[in-house]
């Protein structure tokens, strides 16, 4: 009797906390978009127009409105991006917008967790605040769209669309610079670190050690005498090829280098090192 009261109770307990699942009148929509070098992304509630007049009734001229339904519209990217001659950081932020008849305004706010409209706006959070003429579309748009046109690789749109309303917010991105750069930097060779990864698989696989000292010492001329750990490794390889002489030499930079920077670690593996080497001279 007692079992069966437990079951019917946890039945009763199961019944009260359960919910009805029903799909949102407006729903969650998430665009994804790779402009240039930047991964964009905006999550936002796509309300129905339904038959209403939608700005300057459902949505009030002269009144910030969250941009969506629900939650907050949010905006992420993974690159600066530049309005005009303003930059907004990389980084996550609640896009809000406030329609006029012929000029919005759209503001990137650092405080992005809530639902609608902050409690208190601040406008010390406001990141960022960009105007955009409106454009009549003959075409009706049922439900709220942001989306992002004209993709190039220094920029693009994002564009909002409702009813037979469109606004479009163009942006631009540092691809050139970064791009160049790149280029620049894997035209000009692998860097110092790479070739210090390189011989130290090498040295610690003893693989081809020869190809490894080549390596070693690129990084350390890249690099410069002050990097004693690549120092360090040069005089291992060089002793690793019967070279002790060259590699009692390097491993006394290393060392000295090492107590200029208070690395006493270095500075006694050093001097073991020689020592076993002097002997093998």
């Amino acid at each position: 009797m007692k079992k069966l009261l437990f079951i019917l109770a946890i039945g009763f307990s199961a019944s009260l906390t359960a919910q009805v699942l029903t799909p949102k009148a407006s729903p969650a929509a998430k665009v994804q978009q790779k402009v240039g070098l930047a991964d964009i992304q905006i999550e936002y509630g796509r309300p129905s127009a339904k038959g209403r007049v939608i700005f300057g009734e459902l949505i009030p001229y002269g009144q910030t409105w969250r941009l969506g339904a629900n939650e907050n519209t949010k905006i992420t990217s993974s690159e600066a991006l530049i309005f005009g001659k303003d930059t907004l950081k990389a980084g996550t932020y609640a896009l809000f917008a406030k329609p006029g008849q012929s000029t919005w305004e759209f503001y990137f706010y650092t405080d992005y967790i809530n639902w609608g409209l902050p409690e208190k706006w601040e406008d010390a959070k406001v990141a960022l605040t960009v105007s955009a003429p409106v454009l009549s579309s003959q075409d009706m748009t049922e439900n709220l769209s942001i989306q992002f046109d004209d993709l190039q690789y220094n920029g693009a749109k994002i564009v909002v669309s409702w009813d037979h309303t469109k606004v479009s917010i163009p942006f631009s991105l540092n691809t050139k610079s970064k791009v160049l750069a790149s280029i620049d930097k894997t035209m000009a060779g692998p860097s110092a670190n790479d070739y210090h990864q390189a011989a130290t698989y090498y040295f610690n696989e003893n693989l081809d050690l020869k190809k490894a000292l080549e390596w070693s010492t690129k990084a350390v001329e890249l690099r410069g005498p002050s990097a004693y750990w690549m120092t360090r490794l040069k005089a291992q390889l060089q002793a690793a090829n019967g070279d002790y002489k060259g590699a009692i030499e390097t491993a006394k930079i290393s060392m000295d280098a090492a107590k200029a920077d208070g690395d006493d670690a270095y500075v006694l593996a050093n001097q073991k090192s020689i020592e076993e080497w002097s002997k093998k001279r």
